[in-house]
């Protein structure tokens, strides 16, 4: 599946393609020596707090690089002139043990969702509409699997804006302008957001 999109507000084209072991090298390109951010390797909602904290770094690449080997597509690249420029992660939602914990995400009800978890963009694409391309991109890749809910964790920030590192749940706005509404906020800044896929 290869989604190329172009949102009224996005400034740059991106094409959208499932993470596939064959990707991995793109995948670990993008994310650097920091692994996205802090050592995470989007690991953070699918590993138990302490084992997560344990592992950062090295050990979290190893445990994602697994899933990715897999063939488990736990996610969809964006590629911007052939080269890695942003990631959504997006799988079913018990594959996050971390969402199960948090009081604020729990389940709004008894459906099956497939859940977007996390984003990373690379600095030299950030603001420039590729989240909400991701998202289509993403939505896509889960009904292609499946899916027929599709759910998000965003911040609704307060100011209208907030820093890049506390964004990576994505913001409240680009899923809008990707068709997801709110169906829960048990939290001012923390809305619960689905489409239909």
């Amino acid at each position: 599946m290869t989604a190329r999109r172009k949102h009224p507000a996005a400034r740059i084209l991106c094409d959208c393609v499932p993470v596939t072991p064959e990707r991995w090298p793109d995948l670990e390109r993008l994310f650097g020596e920091r692994g996205a951010c802090g050592g995470c390797w989007c690991m953070y909602w699918r590993l138990p707090r302490p084992e997560f904290q344990r592992m950062k770094g090295a050990g979290n690449k190893a445990a994602f690089q697994t899933i990715v080997k897999s063939d488990a597509m736990p996610g969809v690249l964006a590629y911007v002139g052939g080269q890695p420029a942003a990631w959504c992660a997006i799988a079913p939602r018990e594959q996050y043990p971390g969402l199960q914990r948090s009081r604020i995400l729990k389940p709004v009800d008894g459906q099956p969702v497939w859940s977007v978890t996390c984003f990373f963009v690379a600095r030299p694409f950030r603001r420039k509409g590729l989240s909400v391309q991701l998202l289509q991109a993403a939505v896509e890749f889960a009904r292609s699997r499946g899916a027929n809910i599709v759910e998000g964790y965003p911040v609704e920030p307060k100011s209208g804006s907030m820093p890049d590192a506390f964004a990576w749940t994505g913001l409240a706005a680009a899923f809008r302008k990707a068709g997801f509404r709110s169906v829960a906020k048990r939290s001012p800044t923390r809305p619960v957001m689905r489409r239909m896929a």
